[in-house]
């Protein structure tokens, strides 16, 4: 049998297989798209194989690219990640055919549970609890419809063939349904090439629990204890910890044995999560995902085993290695998701080049990463860039490690998230147990960075660009020290952040030595002992006395713009420059521009249609996500730049609209 592994797959995830299959003794090999040529998990493969442009369609959801791939490299055994083709049983069943094995569930157990409509009706036969709700047949938008009034508001609206929550839509009133139907349908068919859509009655507040299994080709089914991951955004998980907390012993009990009892029912083999909700008395049934999940971290910390090992031995057919009563879980293990978003433009998606991507180094804290420095995030794929997960004997200790650990990642050139995650994991709703999966989309403002950059951290950047243009070997006459013949010796930086100026003031004495600083004229500090060393990639840290408090940050000075990275709050300044100062046209003139590049997925409006204030003119599809384009104004449509299906251009302008009911210019 032929040890050698081709993983479908991308980014982090790739990365985290081919570790366990390199200590196994495995040959490995990558596939890549345009997108991703020269990525990291093509880096760290033994073998890279070209499969095709950058849409998934044509190369990541291809199955007849990634078997022509295997037979190319010689790959016996295919490992599906998760995402992509990792529940398709007609790509199971393919490479069955081809004579590659894969690693993952028999055919029959992953259509078993494809279709959420097939699995919930299923499930009730078999004892096992679900929410009310339509999994018929009928899938007519006005059968939908009718079958939505009679399961009642609020209702979840989520695709038959789905999972990672993409493409659920929540109805709370009347007049969002016929457009949730829609949107479900359009996302369904994108994402999962099924258009049939399941509704269940939506509740508003639960908790999602989830319990990991595995079966073996013998007929041996084990758990491997639970997770809890409610703390999502958009329905796509953030934070995920083992064991869940606050769980009464009889309910955690009745939870893995239903989870058992649905594995069972299947036939399953490999690894596998069952998912429930949990609503404080009663769980139940949600999905389960035919894959390895995102967070099998966090199950790897507390029982001390390698699901993805377990996995290749049981595709070889092997037994399972334990038997359930030797499962041993100590402690508690907590993940966080990095992914390239902004937390303070409603997470909106970001692409590009990372200028700087470090990770943390900290006792019990593990990294699977997928990006490092000079790595471009595609504006095509998910938004995860790693994931960072902590362990400790208890949680509040798990949860203040995970938090450290998230302060010293360093990330430049993309907005990330892991700022914002740490502040979450370090607040009472969290460490209480009193969060439920409606938190950080109702919640998200509870968590939220500081509003502006406060003096101490303007001084920083300032001294940080001061000393980055004066290093010690320069010469006398390119020294920044403010010196002016019969004159106070200042040196002065207008920084710009979140649409705000501030002048910071440098006073300078002997040797060009920074004697005080002041901000905007209002804050004036006495500065002592500045410090700049130099770091990794392009970094450094900027430290000094003002008044008598030291004050250090994480820096990076690059084209007139300063990352500063202090505790858990991240600033992003420009030196404001008059001579190259660039000036952008507002959304109000009529200029409407997308934030980051993606495909347009609808249009509703035409050319000389009058709309309303916040009225939808389009919708772009980036990420996975799709972001709506509201008018910022009345008006009437004048121009549109692009029709559905077009790929834009991140700050493309998307349409022109004229104020009022004027369609002149």
């Amino acid at each position: 049998m032929t040890r050698t592994l081709l993983v479908a797959n991308r980014g982090e995830i790739a990365c985290r297989i081919f570790r366990s299959a390199r200590r196994l003794g495995w040959r490995t090999v990558a596939v890549f798209s345009d997108a991703d040529a020269g990525a990291r998990h093509t880096r760290e493969a033994d073998e890279a194989v070209w499969i095709g442009a950058a849409p998934a369609r044509e190369s990541y959801l291809s199955s007849e690219r990634l078997l022509a791939a295997a037979r190319a490299s010689g790959a016996g055994f295919i490992h599906p990640g998760y995402g992509f083709l990792s529940e398709n049983a007609a790509f199971a069943r393919a490479c069955a055919d081809a004579g590659v094995h894969f690693v993952g569930p028999p055919p029959a157990a992953i259509a078993a549970m494809g279709s959420k409509i097939v699995a919930k009706n299923r499930m009730r036969e078999a004892g096992v609890p679900v929410l009310p709700g339509y999994a018929g047949p009928e899938q007519d938008l006005g059968q939908l419809a009718a079958a939505a009034h009679t399961v009642g508001l609020p209702l979840i609206i989520k695709p038959a063939a789905g999972g990672g929550g993409k493409g659920m839509q929540i109805v709370r009133q009347e007049s969002e349904l016929t457009a949730a139907l829609a949107a479900a349908r359009r996302l369904a068919e994108s994402a999962f090439g099924d258009c049939a859509l399941l509704l269940e009655r939506f509740l508003p507040t639960p908790r999602h629990l989830e319990v990991q299994v595995f079966g073996d080709t013998h007929g041996n089914l084990v758990h491997l204890g639970d997770r809890d991951c409610s703390a999502q955004r958009r329905h796509q998980k953030l934070l995920e910890e083992a064991p869940a907390p606050d769980v009464p012993d009889a309910v955690r009990a009745r939870l893995r044995a239903a989870a058992l009892v649905v594995a069972r029912e299947i036939g399953y083999v490999s690894a596998g999560t069952v998912e429930f909700l949990y609503d404080g008395r009663e769980f139940y049934f949600m999905e389960m995902n035919t894959r390895l999940q995102v967070e099998h971290t966090v199950t790897e910390a507390v029982t001390g085993l390698d699901l993805v090992e377990w996995q290749l031995r049981v595709a070889t057919g092997e037994p399972l290695p334990l038997r359930q009563e030797e499962v041993r879980l100590a402690g508690h293990a907590i993940e966080a998701r990095v992914c390239a978003e902004d937390p303070e433009r409603n997470f909106l998606p970001s692409a590009g080049r990372l200028a700087l991507m470090q990770w943390p180094a900290r006792e019990s804290v593990r990294v699977d990463a997928g990006f490092e420095s000079g790595d471009t995030v595609p504006d095509c794929y998910d938004s995860l860039l790693g994931k960072v997960i902590a362990w400790a004997p208890g949680r509040e200790l798990a949860a203040a490690r995970l938090a450290a650990a998230l302060t010293d990642t360093y990330c430049a050139g993309v907005r990330s998230n892991e700022r914002w995650l740490a502040r979450v994991l370090r607040s009472r709703r969290f460490l209480e147990v009193r969060h439920n999966i409606a938190l950080l989309d109702k919640g998200a403002a509870e968590f939220a960075g500081p509003a502006a950059a406060p003096p101490e951290a303007l001084i920083l950047a300032a001294l940080a660009l001061h000393v980055a243009h004066s290093p010690a070997e320069a010469s006398p006459w390119a020294v920044r020290d403010g010196f002016t013949p019969n004159l106070p010796a200042t040196v002065s930086y207008t920084l710009s952040s979140k649409g705000r100026s501030h002048t910071v003031e440098l006073s300078c004495g002997a040797g060009g030595r920074v004697l005080a600083a002041s901000v905007d004229v209002r804050t004036l500090l006495q500065v002592a002992d500045v410090s700049y060393a130099a770091g990794g990639g392009g970094s450094a840290t900027i430290a000094a006395r003002l008044v008598e408090r030291r004050r250090q940050a994480r820096c990076r000075v690059a084209a007139g713009h300063v990352t500063l990275w202090e505790e858990d709050a991240q600033y992003e300044l420009t030196l404001e420059d008059p001579r190259t100062r660039e000036f952008s046209a507002s959304a109000s003139t009529g200029g409407l521009t997308t934030p980051l590049p993606g495909v347009v997925v609808s249009v509703p409006v035409a050319v000389g249609q009058k709309v309303a204030a916040g009225e939808v003119l389009m919708v772009i599809e980036a990420m996975k996500m799709e972001h709506t384009i509201t008018a910022p104004h009345a008006g009437t449509v004048q121009a549109i730049h692009f029709a559905r299906g077009d790929r834009v251009p991140e700050a493309s302008q998307l349409l022109e609209l004229a104020r009022g009911g004027d369609a002149t210019r």
